[in-house]
């Protein structure tokens, strides 16, 4: 059974950085992706940040630039590196992985707060 930790989240000032990292209990370069989401109150969750097995990246518009997402096998875990953090990325951050496209396995979340 595949597990998803995530971890790093907290409450930051507008301007300001964090990094996420999501721990996998499994080999990461087994998986096709791995991904980080957001889910904001009220919001549907969206794609926030994608690498695949091949080491290619895709960045939702919002956090172009300003986010960015890598991996180290090594330690069989998932980074987001978030700057320039806007009260609008204010979030549950989950990290998820997929052995397709689609993804089969979700961590339980991280809570990003940034005050304005």
């Amino acid at each position: 059974q595949v597990q998803l930790v995530e971890s790093g989240g907290g409450l930051v000032q507008a301007g300001g950085s964090l990094r996420l990292s999501c721990a996998a209990s499994g080999r990461i370069f087994s998986f096709y992706v791995m991904d980080w989401y957001r889910q904001a109150p009220g919001k549907q969750r969206e794609l926030v940040a994608r690498i695949t097995r091949d080491g290619s990246t895709n960045y939702a518009d919002s956090v172009k630039g300003r986010f960015t997402i890598s991996r180290d096998g090594a330690k069989n875990s998932v980074y987001l590196q978030m700057n320039s953090l806007e009260p609008e990325d204010t979030a549950i951050y989950f990290c998820a992985a997929g052995f397709t496209r689609d993804d089969d396995y979700w961590g339980q979340g991280t809570q990003v707060t940034v005050s304005s």
